[in-house]
């Protein structure tokens, strides 16, 4: 084991066994301090504290020049505290484990490693993304819309890159009608559970197979007890896009239901929605780390399209070209199986570095150029390999 890749496992260490919840605020700011702990070792510099609505975000800046390139992660996790009792953080036949491995505290030390020393970058790390970013979406946007590229580190179950990331809306759909008897006078009510279940089957409908548009009703909830027409009702909506104009169109349907049971009333009540990461936000990003594997003489990194959402939705959403799924490579996340393939961590490091050097040479100009303004150079990559051995 090189010495780079242990100090990779030890600072893994630190934050996975700081266990951090994401509706436990204390624990996530508990979480944050062994965050700016191992950051400041890697990085050199403290980071900014920012608390919204109570969860605790940190920022590096890194140099003194302008901030190009944003690096992005999260220190939340859905382990629940003590889960790391049951779960101990351990490395042993090249793997890993601990709550939150995966998902994504590797991938915030891989980003610390790959950005100590540069000048340009600005490190996001986020502590509500579990929970869908409620408080840090704003902060997450103003640094996408400065930055000429954002790289996530979330992880990868295969090591490829994610590319394309549906877009994601979640919508309540509230049915009132009016309770009755249900032996001695039906008539007399307006049933919300018939109503219900129409407004379920025109949602489902809304989906479009070919386009790769799903919409599932979830969640449903409808009466009080067996012998009374049901006054109300509610079913929960999940939405996953691949295109904005997708994402708009059952958005339109969705806010426009109308009751069809006479007397009964329906209102959509809006939840949380990101937008997609589309090729064409990724495309720039992925295809200059392609020519930077190939100049290693690396296999083309692997790609994929995927349905989970991810904050480079929220970057990709305000025209910031995204490139996902660059931290750890392993799986099990969210489960009791979550871990890390260790010899895979330094090569990946890296080849972000690698990318991270070139968008801060090339930026804000077409991806092509170094530092120096010459051509990039296969030699350029050569002698990273050796800085990074």
């Amino acid at each position: 084991m090189t010495a780079v890749l242990r100090d990779m496992l030890a600072d893994a260490r630190t934050l996975i066994e700081c266990e951090s919840p994401s509706n436990d605020r204390a624990a996530v700011a508990r979480s944050a301090e062994a965050v700016a702990q191992v950051g400041i070792a890697r990085l050199g510099v403290a980071p900014e504290l920012i608390v919204l609505d109570g969860r605790t975000h940190l920022r590096w800046r890194l140099g003194t020049g302008p901030s190009r390139v944003l690096l992005l992660g999260h220190h939340d996790t859905v382990w629940p505290l003590g889960a790391l009792a049951d779960r101990p953080c351990t490395v042993e036949g090249g793997i890993l484990r601990g709550p939150g491995c995966f998902d994504m505290k590797a991938g915030l030390v891989m980003a610390f490693h790959a950005a100590a020393g540069l000048d340009g970058v600005t490190l996001l790390v986020t502590g509500d993304e579990e929970i869908g970013s409620p408080s840090s979406r704003g902060l997450i946007e103003q640094e996408a819309r400065a930055a000429t590229a954002a790289l996530v580190l979330e992880a990868s179950a295969d090591g490829a890159l994610k590319t394309e990331r549906k877009g994601a809306s979640m919508y309540e759909v509230r049915v009132t009608g009016r309770a009755a008897h249900a032996g001695l006078e039906p008539d007399r009510g307006v049933n919300a559970t018939l109503e219900l279940a129409r407004q379920v089957l025109a949602v489902g409908a809304l989906a479009d197979r070919k386009a790769g548009t799903t919409v599932t009703p979830t969640i449903a909830r409808s009466g009080t007890t067996t012998n009374t027409v049901p006054a109300e009702g509610t079913f929960a909506v999940d939405v996953r896009a691949r295109t904005a104009v997708e994402q708009e169109r059952i958005d339109r349907a969705i806010r426009a239901l109308r009751a069809t049971v006479p007397g009964a009333q329906v209102e959509t009540i809006v939840g949380s929605s990101r937008p997609p990461l589309e090729a064409a936000a990724s495309a720039p990003l992925y295809e200059l780390l392609c020519r930077i594997a190939a100049h290693r003489r690396l296999p083309e990194p692997a790609r994929a399209a995927v349905g989970g959402a991810s904050d480079g939705n929220l970057t990709a959403g305000v025209g910031t070209p995204t490139l996902d799924g660059l931290g750890a490579v392993g799986g099990g996340a969210h489960a009791d199986d979550e871990h890390v393939l260790i010899e895979e961590m330094p090569a990946r490091t890296s080849l972000l570095r690698a990318l991270v050097e070139q968008l801060l040479a090339d930026s804000p100009g077409p991806l092509a150029t170094s530092a120096a303004g010459r051509p990039w150079h296969p030699r350029q990559a050569e002698e990273q390999e050796r800085r990074d051995r």
